[in-house]
């Protein structure tokens, strides 16, 4: 759990640092992401993006696993 929490720790810190960057990738404006906006009212749902890192994180975990 103390490696985990570190590990955790650190990529938050760099995800900081590097924030400029990962700023301008297409997170939440990918095919699949769905937009709508009216007048007073706006929804978002990032349905694509939310997809691509589930896969991203469940790839991680199961090369860490093994």
């Amino acid at each position: 759990m103390q490696r985990l929490l570190i590990v955790l720790g650190v990529l938050l810190i760099a995800a900081g640092l590097l924030w400029p960057w990962l700023a301008k990738l297409p997170w939440g404006r990918l095919p699949g992401d769905f937009s709508v906006e009216r007048e007073g009212f706006s929804f978002h749902f990032p349905l694509m993006s939310s997809l691509v890192v589930s896969v991203v994180v469940s790839l991680l975990l199961w090369w860490w696993r093994r």
